[in-house]
């Protein structure tokens, strides 16, 4: 398939390195042409490591760079496109407007997505004259290591779309679990709570950051910790969600007040070098000596 993804950041160089790499030719989009260098770079050091480690081939690294091009265009990235995957950050009237800048610029049978972890793909394909070829691929970050894409079927997603879209995904040797458009689907709303309960565990005292994090890997098989993820995906993140489903679910998604203490401070986790742990070079040094103190 051709493939255009919408957005160079974390997320979306990872789709298109993916997608790549399971043979398709991808497109690399984003707004200036800074950050498609920054996007296609990424890819370079991610498949560079994938050598180093034994895990991917020169020949496989060669292979998936030359299918992998970028634009600040958004026309020429989208032409031609099977599969269009918006990667934009989390907010509803950016991706609306992206998806109908995308519906004006392809056919009718191409298919548009969105990387989204929570929002509504129902409400973004309400926008559109075509809404049936809209589908949630929910990617998890780094989106070459993690396995899963958890797929949103909107309340106008139809039949083709949803199969293109397993077929897609399970193409690339991820695994697919298929969830019906709801608040938070089913990973964002079952990983938030646990998230949130330990940062509130951290507030009273029961135990450090660290010490809570290595209960849960060991404990129960966690491959990081709920609080080492909220830095790793960027506390920002945590909380915009988190807002989110309060409003859509209720109390029990309320933020700790330290979460938005750190917010607002700007320490947002590892993408700024510090949240409830110390990061240098994108590598956990130590814990914050501010954890955040009681709920207020």
């Amino acid at each position: 398939m051709q493939i255009a993804v919408l957005g160079a950041g974390s997320m979306g160089h990872g789709i298109a390195q993916v997608s790549a790499m399971a043979g398709h030719n991808v497109v690399l989009r984003d707004i200036e042409a800074e950050f498609v260098e920054d996007g296609l770079e990424g890819i370079r050091d991610n498949l560079q490591g994938g050598v180093n480690r034994d895990k991917v081939t020169e020949e496989e690294m060669d292979a998936t760079l030359e299918s992998i091009k970028g634009t600040t265009d958004l026309e020429a990235a989208v032409e031609g496109a099977d599969l269009v995957v918006e990667a934009v950050p989390e907010d509803m009237d950016l991706k609306k407007d992206v998806f109908v800048d995308v519906e004006e610029a392809t056919d009718t049978d191409t298919l548009m997505a969105s990387n989204t972890s929570s929002l509504s793909v129902t409400e973004m394909a309400s926008v559109l004259e075509h809404p049936e070829r809209v589908v949630g691929l929910h990617f998890f970050n780094p989106p070459h290591i993690m396995d899963l894409v958890e797929i949103i079927v909107a309340e106008q997603t139809d039949e083709r779309t949803e199969q293109i879209a397993i077929d897609y995904v399970q193409g690339m040797d991820k695994v697919d679990v298929v969830v019906r458009d709801t608040a938070g689907f089913a990973t964002s709303r079952l990983g938030l709570v646990t998230g949130l309960e330990a940062i509130r565990m951290v507030e009273e005292g029961v135990a450090s950051p660290a010490d809570i994090d290595e209960a849960m890997k060991l404990g129960y098989g966690y491959p990081m910790g709920p609080i080492e993820l909220g830095d790793h995906v960027g506390l920002d993140v945590r909380l915009h969600i988190a807002e989110h489903l309060r409003r859509e679910l209720g109390e029990r998604f309320k933020p700790p007040q330290s979460l938005r203490r750190k917010v607002r401070a700007g320490n947002l986790g590892k993408k700024t070098g510090e949240g409830y742990y110390i990061w240098e070079d994108g590598k956990r040094v130590g814990t914050s000596g501010n954890w955040g103190g009681p709920d207020e």
